[in-house]
């Protein structure tokens, strides 16, 4: 009775107004994802992070899993699903890397390329047309990567382009989930990633592993935690509204992750970091405009 209530109430709150609750669930999960990271890389290594984040993830799947079954896991493309988190591992490591040595609104920053280098791999892979919006983000994506870096005026940190490779593995993980959404659910994928990259982090982490202590818990939790909500938050607003609606919610994590380095870590909000997110998202804004006016 009180779940036909709240099914209800929330038919009653346009669509738009949910979609936008969820992203900024996904806002703030990947913040305090970021923040737990930084937590962690301060006491171990980026595969032990890595570890735990799965193992995590894993116990949170296998809670939701009495409400769907074992059957629900069941797939037929097992073997994409270990190319795509082989790639998202490497995403991740990049991420968890560069957080350890950048400002976090640097690294947020370069992330937002994942939709250019994802529009040229799906045309490469998938065949998809590199249309005018298209070239559009990519021509802006590239120039806001080199106002970000600013080759030739500034020293390029190593760890930026360890980022920027990164960017590039997450936007491989992302075309390989889009083939998995035909015939995969959401659980599957989520299943998946948590149970093929606990080895992954595993093993290499045992060659320099440090016991976690009492202090650590809470931040393996949150980092665990948080990138399972992150994920589910956008899944579901990415149901609710078109890309156009949710796609400036998502370029609002660097500002809020910018607030958050100042206060938590004294960071530097530094203006070209600003400059050249912004013109990577106006790129990407305006090829998901134009597409969704197309459909």
């Amino acid at each position: 009775m009180a779940q036909d209530m709240a099914i209800r109430r929330a038919g009653r709150i346009p669509a738009t107004l949910r979609a936008a609750a969820w992203m900024i669930g996904t806002l703030l999960s990947f913040s305090a994802m970021a923040i737990g990271v930084r937590e962690l890389r301060d006491t171990m290594g980026t595969f032990e992070v890595l570890f735990f984040r799965s193992l995590v993830g894993l116990a949170m799947v296998f809670a939701i899993m009495p409400r769907y079954g074992g059957a629900a896991l069941r797939t037929a493309k097992f073997g994409l699903h270990v190319v795509r988190n082989l790639l998202h591992f490497a995403g991740q490591f990049a991420w968890i890397y560069a957080i350890g040595l950048l400002p976090l609104a640097t690294v947020f920053a370069i992330e937002f390329t994942t939709p250019v280098w994802t529009a040229v791999l799906a045309a490469v892979l998938l065949h998809e047309r590199l249309n005018h919006g298209r070239v559009v983000m990519l021509v802006l994506g590239l120039a806001g990567v080199l106002v970000i870096l600013r080759p030739g005026f500034a020293i390029i940190q190593p760890a930026a382009l360890v980022m920027l490779a990164g960017a590039l593995a997450y936007a491989s993980t992302l075309v390989a989930t889009k083939r998995l959404s035909d015939t995969d659910a959401p659980l599957v994928v989520l299943f998946y990633m948590s149970a093929i990259q606990l080895p992954l982090g595993l093993v290499p982490a045992l060659g320099q592993w440090v016991a976690p202590t009492l202090a650590d818990l809470p931040w393996i939790f949150c980092v665990g935690a948080a990138g399972f909500s992150a994920h589910y938050c956008m899944t579901r607003a990415f149901r609710l509204a078109d890309a156009a609606f949710v796609v400036p919610f998502d370029f609002l994590r660097l500002p809020l992750i910018a607030v958050v380095g100042f206060l938590f870590y004294g960071e530097a909000i530094e203006l070209w970091t600003i400059a050249g997110a912004a013109v990577i998202f106006a790129g990407t804004y305006y090829s998901v405009r134009r597409e969704g006016r197309r459909r």
